[in-house]
């Protein structure tokens, strides 16, 4: 293993803490949105800037920087035609389409639009979660080899 795979691992490392923490946040940000009473229009409009910052400066870089060190790592590594890493894609590319779904999320808070429950974003929030721990086991225990 050469010392750029292992910077380039770290990356990804690095590029994938950021988007989940980011993943994890802004559904939590849109529990305490939902739920704030009519007539808030001063904390709606901290929320909006709120959301808008975090999809914009940080999950929406992290998941392109995810993107591109773990593309490299699997051509890098050759693990591209591993079973565990094309399953491991699979997730990614639903934690991707999760990611699109909150940006619109984002954009229907901004324009008032927001029609869901508290409850909703509850619920949304374990879905990053879950799909987090599943890459996690695949990326670690390489099941298939």
């Amino acid at each position: 293993m050469d010392n750029l795979y292992l910077w380039i691992k770290a990356g990804h490392v690095v590029a994938l803490i950021a988007w989940m923490a980011a993943m994890l946040y802004l559904p939590r940000l849109f529990v305490y949105h939902a739920g704030l009473p009519s007539g808030s229009e001063l904390q709606s409009a901290t929320f909006k800037i709120m959301e808008r910052r975090l999809l914009k400066a940080i999950m929406t870089p992290a998941m392109i920087l995810t993107w591109i060190f773990g593309i490299t790592l699997a051509i890098k590594s050759g693990y591209y035609t591993s079973y565990w890493l094309q399953m491991k894609f699979v997730l990614v590319f639903a934690m991707t389409g999760i990611h699109g779904w909150l940006s619109k999320m984002v954009k229907d808070f901004a324009a008032d639009r927001n029609r869901r429950s508290t409850k909703f974003y509850r619920i949304i929030n374990e879905v990053p979660t879950l799909l987090m721990i599943l890459i996690v086991i695949l990326a670690v225990v390489k099941p298939g080899g």
